[in-house]
């Protein structure tokens, strides 16, 4: 991945992130391999930065689990089981390249096993207000697929999730709500578009999950969370 030179010249802080997200998806896809050491003087030539940028990139690449410094030896590239696989970066540059399948496949089964139950516990603890904006989130999906809008869609659906993690009143499964717009935001880079086949019956479940949520009813909100996303995986699955 080059560096974006158009325009005006990139601050510091912008170079940085320009490097970190060409060193990151690079690493991901496999042109920097596991077990290889990253040469620093070959990257500062390669984006013709200051050794203080690259070592601000490297530092933050460090801090996600994909790069160990190591004396004499140098920076290298740590197998997949040591990232932080759910770090919204990591999410976001897998969500570019050939890896995009594979992730929602991977994240799916990982909502399955969290989704459901937040919608069961967000059932018997959300307010009437945060009921309110599930339907609202739910019923703009629908008119959004209608109109083929798939920003809005995209929208609704990032703040349909994100309001049953966080009406769960379990904090960790509301800070998992991070992780799922991350996830979801790598939706418009398909090739076929965000809006399918698929949708309209997707948003159908959106609809029957926010109306047992409107009823306070677990089982039924538990059952229609799990239905959604098992049909999702399948889809990906299908597709991938």
């Amino acid at each position: 991945m080059a560096l974006n030179t158009g325009g005006a010249a990139p601050t510091e802080r912008g170079l940085h992130a320009q490097v970190l997200a060409a060193v990151g998806e690079d690493i991901v896809d496999g042109i920097y391999p596991i077990g290889s050491v990253l040469n620093q003087d070959e990257l500062t030539a390669r984006f013709g930065v200051s050794r203080s940028v690259l070592r601000e990139a490297l530092r933050v690449l460090q801090s996600l689990g994909m790069v160990e410094p190591r004396q004499r030896v140098g920076t290298l590239v740590q197998p997949r089981h040591a990232w932080n696989l759910m770090d919204p970066q990591i999410i976001s540059w897998r969500g570019r390249g050939r890896e995009y399948f594979v992730q929602q496949r991977e994240l799916l089964e990982l909502r399955l096993g969290i989704e459901p139950v937040a919608a069961r516990l967000c059932a018997a603890r959300i307010t009437d207000a945060e009921a309110s904006a599930i339907v609202a989130a739910a019923d703009t999906m629908v008119d959004a697929n209608a109109a083929g809008d798939e920003r809005r869609f995209l929208q609704a659906d990032i703040a349909f999730h994100s309001l049953i993690l966080r009406g769960s009143g379990n904090a960790v499964m509301g800070h998992f709500s991070g992780t799922v717009e991350a996830l979801l935001r790598t939706r418009p880079r398909e090739r076929r578009g965000t809006i399918t086949e698929y949708t309209s019956p997707s948003a159908h479940r959106h609809n029957e999950l926010a109306a047992a949520l409107g009823r306070r009813e677990p089982e039924a909100a538990y059952r229609w969370s799990f239905e959604l996303l098992s049909a999702t995986l399948e889809e990906f699955i299908a597709e991938g």
